[in-house]
């Protein structure tokens, strides 16, 4: 992958280069990604870092060694360092020492990280072209397809990643502490005040981090409602139709990103139905979270001849469907329609029925209920009462059963079965 740099002269050959890249499936877009910049910036490893419909979506191709050295945190320290649209050259922390990159932030705030960049001469149109990128993938996340909401909710391996990460954080501060307090070289007294520094200093670190993790990969209620307003201003405002806004608790639990945008973009698919109707003159919506699903209520006051199954709100269903969402209706003719929606805030946890095709053990059934559940080898093997050799085993004959390679694909595919067995 270490390519000669060039001076770039932009032409067919890299906007044909440019459009395999924007019309690219989401797991293979680092690797085109990768192929677009390599004549303009020589690189040995990609790593991008975009807020999507996942939350932090962290994906990488090139040398292992950078693309799984490098932390989440690492890369959200990378990503405040810098102001949107701007590069920066310097070194990036990884697991075997700080490796040298090229950073460059969009204007929508995606980073981009290419390990052990060449010549500077092109950095800016490296920008320009990652400015491109990253708007594709923000409107992709705006416009929240079903299965790319259905994708979306099962790769949102981030937040695992991100917690992981945090609790290797809290084990070495414990490891310190317990260090400190064995040491014979110190006595009580300074033992217990150089341990109460480690431990002090860890917990505020730990907090911090944990907050980070949160902003960037959940959504304030409050803000995501925000949001849909601003979304929905443009539609309505040369259309003969009022629409009320019923404000959600401040105190609500924050969403998941996928929810945020699969929630919007149900609003916005209802509405789109409604505000060529002559017969509707007002909408009114409303969003409230009971703690474990976000509740959505969108009233007309057309005729009630609306339901799950028009035309029109065909894709609202599937949206719903795709994020494990229960949807109903209620039209009462000369009244309007009431259309309710339930999404829950946490991904399903357990594996109803697989089907006979997986051909799948009942052992093995309990461990893919609970590796979708997101538990790492060490939590199912807990939970199970077996060995962690044992769950490894286990989730290899799974895969292979699956026709899958990744914890992600086996989700995935859990998921596309379980949104088929509800139609």
């Amino acid at each position: 992958m270490d390519v000669t740099n060039k001076e770039w002269a932009p032409g067919g050959d890299t906007l044909r280069d440019l459009a395999e890249v924007l019309t690219a499936p989401p797991q293979v877009l680092p690797q085109r990604l990768s192929g677009l910049l390599a004549p303009l910036v020589a690189h040995t490893a990609v790593v991008v870092l975009v807020a999507d419909a996942a939350g932090g979506q962290r994906e990488g191709a090139g040398a292992a060694s950078f693309v799984d050295g490098v932390s989440f945190l690492a890369l959200d320290d990378l990503r405040r360092m810098l102001r949107p649209g701007r590069t920066r050259r310097g070194g990036v922390p990884t697991a075997t020492g700080s490796v040298d990159a090229l950073q460059v932030l969009s204007t929508n705030g995606a980073l981009l990280v290419l390990a052990e960049p060449g010549d500077e001469r092109n950095d800016e149109a490296v920008l320009q072209l990652w400015n491109i990128v990253a708007l594709r993938v923000q409107e992709l996340a705006d416009a929240a397809p079903p299965d790319y909401l259905q994708r979306a909710r099962a790769t949102s391996s981030v937040r695992m990643e991100a917690l992981t990460e945090l609790a290797d954080e809290y084990s070495t501060t414990l490891e310190s502490v317990l260090a400190v307090l064995r040491s014979a070289s110190l006595d009580d007294r300074a033992a217990r005040q150089t341990a109460t520094r480690i431990a002090a200093e860890g917990m505020v670190h730990l907090r911090t981090a944990s907050d980070r993790v949160r902003t960037f990969t959940e959504e304030p209620v409050t803000t995501a409602f925000e949001r849909l307003r601003d979304d929905l201003r443009p539609l309505v405002r040369y259309r003969d139709i009022d629409v009320q806004f019923v404000e959600p608790p401040v105190d609500g639990r924050a969403l998941p990103s996928e929810i945020a945008h699969g929630a919007r973009a149900v609003v916005r698919g209802s509405i789109l139905a409604l505000v060529d109707r002559h017969d509707v003159s007002r909408v009114r919506v409303q969003w409230d979270c009971d703690g474990t699903n976000l509740l959505i209520n969108v009233r007309d006051d057309g005729p009630g001849d609306l339901s799950d199954e028009s035309v029109q709100l065909r894709l609202v269903r599937q949206r719903v469907l795709a994020l494990n969402g229960r949807l109903s209706f209620q039209a009462t003719p000369g009244w309007g329609t009431e259309m309710s929606v339930a999404m829950p805030l946490d991904p399903p946890t357990a594996l109803s029925a697989a089907p006979t095709a997986w051909d799948l053990g009942r052992r093995e059934a309990d461990v893919l209920g609970l590796l979708i559940s997101g538990q790492r080898n060490r939590e199912i093997a807990a939970n199970l009462g077996i060995s962690e050799n044992t769950v490894k085993f286990h989730v290899a004959k799974i895969f292979r059963k699956l026709g899958v390679s990744s914890r992600a694909e086996a989700t995935a595919l859990v998921l596309a079965q379980r949104t088929v067995a509800q139609r």
